[in-house]
């Protein structure tokens, strides 16, 4: 554990030292306040204490921030060499895999927080769903859980970035919005699985304040995979050197 909790420090110190941690919270921060304050919803003017709207944008800008973000974990130390310095060391495969996840995941957690000034504001307008806020914030962060998974993985096939930012927005794209397409174009069994696949349909039966335990099983069934994979490709790399 001690481990994984250096390589998680050493990751979040890189992400600040190279500015994508400060790039990534004034982009974030800017678009979803825009989106949530002024462009589509005032929530001044129409006086409702909701958060919907903010949720409903981090839901996509997270979306595409997160494979941006971990397209250079594993990538970019494959490509300089760092990857076998750092697996010299007395360290997992598993360590170093899980470190990366967790600075990332803490990275999103992080910009999360800075936004609680948007909760104070609403719940300063009327009877805000306290309840269905706190869950949609767990719904952002189970949701990015599952993308820094899918970005791991993609990482650690390849040593270019652009190549893994792209497989990672392409497969993260189908769970995003593919698979709510088709539920809706098939019937029957069909459409029932692809619904059970889709990202949103998840993402909304958490947001409205109701944690189920079927969503739960998908979010960390999903980033359970991208782990197991991640850690797969990486093992099979180290045994061909």
């Amino acid at each position: 554990m001690n481990a994984i909790w250096i390589i998680t420090k050493r990751e979040l110190q890189s992400f600040f030292d190279s500015l994508i941690a400060y790039i990534l919270l004034v982009l974030f921060l800017g678009i979803s306040g825009f989106f949530t304050w002024l462009f589509g919803s005032d929530i001044f003017l129409i006086g409702q204490a909701s958060l919907r709207a903010f949720f409903s944008i981090a839901y996509w800008t997270l979306f595409f921030f997160i494979p941006a973000l971990t397209m250079r974990l594993l990538a970019e130390e494959k490509r300089s060499g760092t990857i076998e310095l750092l697996l010299t060391k007395a360290v997992t495969d598993r360590q170093i895999i899980l470190g990366k996840f967790l600075s990332t995941l803490l990275l999103i957690a992080t910009a999360l927080i800075f936004t609680l000034p948007y909760v104070i504001t609403v719940a300063s307008i009327g009877n805000m769903d306290t309840g269905g806020v706190i869950c949609g914030y767990i719904g952002l962060l189970l949701m990015s859980g599952v993308y820094i998974s899918i970005g791991l993985f993609t990482s650690s096939v390849t040593q270019n970035q652009i190549v893994a930012f792209l497989l990672a927005l392409f497969i993260s794209l189908l769970f995003h919005l593919i698979f709510d397409l088709l539920a809706g174009s098939s019937t029957g069994i069909i459409s029932q699985l692809f619904n059970t696949l889709s990202m949103r349909v998840h993402f909304e039966s958490i947001s409205r304040g109701v944690v189920d335990s079927s969503d739960l099983i998908y979010y960390f069934s999903l980033i359970f995979l991208g782990l197991f994979f991640s850690e797969v490709s990486l093992a099979k790399r180290n045994k061909a050197n």
